[in-house]
């Protein structure tokens, strides 16, 4: 134990007990010892093995940091946000010293029960082999949570636990009654999805993608210590200054951003694609399904799991071996064409499938459902279609007791009418087949809308590849 920890929450505070962390976004972070009990054990230090961006560091490859570093970063801006708004209303929203303790420990474990590959694990493998699933790794992580306090008997008040758990999971529907409610806006941000998780996210990912070199790096940190600076309680519910309201459309337009070109790239869509083809075809052997319920098994899974199948000798891992070893040799799933799907669309699209595809094929091109690949991918500015201006609650000046939202007709006309976009898009498995494919895709588009949606033609160097793989 790092330190004394009492079922009160009560940490020793003595500078022999605290601990420094040099963290290359925010600087040196300070960890108090109820902090050390949790970051100290087997259980979290497995976040040093889960990148943060899953697999886009095979395009960008300073991509590599991980959910540790993340969680620190957000641990230590939960403890900046909860200061900022004690220090301006502390004696008036009557905030405690248990109440920084949760707010911090919220931040530090709320990615403890992240799966490998950041998203793609839940979202795109799990559904493949659990029809129907539910699992989360916020749920993850409150099971996580309790087990790291049984295993490790770590002493905590467990009414500030069921806090901290509360907060990792945080929603609307499940606040509305709670003491403190504003508590919940800091760490996930079930109301208007402004939270330290995304500031730290936006920060460090930007920064390791070397996007916009330093300018966008600063413009991140501008945008976060802006809105943190000038967060206030009013209603119970941190609101922000209606000046600063294209500052909070600034910070979900870089999120928007950051998954355009980065999270959802098509060449990192592509190993994704491969990727859970190899998870699938291995989970029979395998048996990755049975650990994802049991933290006692669940923590030792992470990205490590394409290692274990890639250096196997086990024939029934051979599928999944291939196509790890197609990724090394950066022979991917080949990404053929892209069409945003119209507006007026969108409430009735019907989800296209490969036999869509190999329907509209031409005659003689002999393709078949199991050499194409679609991949939907929606980007939006964290509320679907909707403004998100619309859920964020504003206040005039300090010290007042009235918030309100913007109405759309009051601000900038700069900013834009419509807040998402859905993508289709289209790969083939094999380089061989790309030109079948990609006339398959336009055929399909001419017989559903009249005409091409596609922004530009599949290029002819493409379509029939040299000898030379991509890059």
């Amino acid at each position: 134990m790092a330190g004394p920890v009492s079922s009160l929450g009560y940490v020793n505070t003595e500078r022999k007990f605290l601990k420094h962390i040099r963290d290359n976004v925010h600087g040196n972070i300070l960890l108090e010892p109820i902090f050390l009990s949790f970051m100290d054990t087997e259980q979290f230090q497995r976040l040093r093995d889960l990148k943060q961006l899953g697999l886009s560091y095979m395009v960008y490859p300073g991509a590599v940091h991980s959910r540790f570093e993340h969680s620190l970063g957000v641990y230590w801006l939960a403890g900046k946000a909860i200061d900022a708004i004690k220090k301006y209303q502390g004696q008036e929203l009557g905030i405690e010293h248990t109440d920084v303790l949760t707010v911090k420990l919220a931040g530090l474990l709320h990615d403890v029960g992240h799966g490998p590959f950041s998203h793609t694990f839940e979202r795109g493998f799990l559904p493949l082999v659990l029809q129907g699933s539910t699992w989360s790794h916020e749920e993850m992580s409150v099971k996580m949570i309790d087990h790291i306090v049984d295993q490790h008997k770590i002493d905590l008040d467990s009414e500030l636990l069921k806090k901290v758990k509360e907060m990792i999971t945080s929603s609307p529907g499940h606040s509305s009654q709670r003491e403190k409610r504003f508590l919940y806006d800091i760490v996930a941000n079930g109301r208007n999805g402004i939270d330290v998780d995304k500031f730290d996210y936006i920060v460090r990912d930007s920064r390791a993608c070397g996007l916009g070199c330093n300018f966008q790096h600063e413009r991140c940190l501008f945008l976060y210590s802006r809105l943190m600076e000038t967060m206030h309680v009013v209603d119970d519910e941190i609101c922000y200054r209606a000046n600063d309201y294209l500052t909070v459309h600034k910070l979900f337009a870089t999120r928007a951003d950051l998954h355009q070109t980065v999270y959802t790239h098509a060449k990192v869509k592509a190993i994704e694609l491969m990727v859970i083809d190899a998870l699938v075809k291995a989970n029979p052997f395998l048996q990755i399904t049975s650990l994802i319920h049991q933290p006692s098994e669940f923590w030792k899974l992470d990205d490590s799991i394409l290692k274990t199948i890639e250096s196997s000798s086990q024939q029934e891992l051979k599928e999944s071996r291939d196509l790890i070893q197609r990724i090394r040799r950066r022979d991917l799933y080949q990404y053929c064409n892209e069409f945003s799907v119209p507006k007026e669309r969108l409430d009735h699209f019907r989800s296209i499938t490969p036999q869509d595809i190999v329907c509209s094929q031409t005659n003689g091109a002999n393709l078949k459902e199991e050499d194409v690949v679609v991949s939907y991918v929606k980007i939006d500015l964290t509320r679907g279609r909707a403004n998100p201006l619309g859920s964020v609650n504003f206040f005039k000046e300090y010290g007042s007791k009235e918030k309100f939202r913007i109405p759309n007709d009051c601000i900038s006309h700069l900013l834009p009418a419509y807040c998402e976009d859905v993508i289709v898009r289209v790969y083939s498995r094999e380089r061989e087949q790309v030109e079948a494919v990609s006339n398959a895709f336009e055929n399909y588009q001419l017989k559903t809308f009249g005409r091409k949606k596609q922004v530009h033609d599949t290029p002819e160097k493409k379509k029939r590849p040299k000898y030379f793989p991509s890059l």
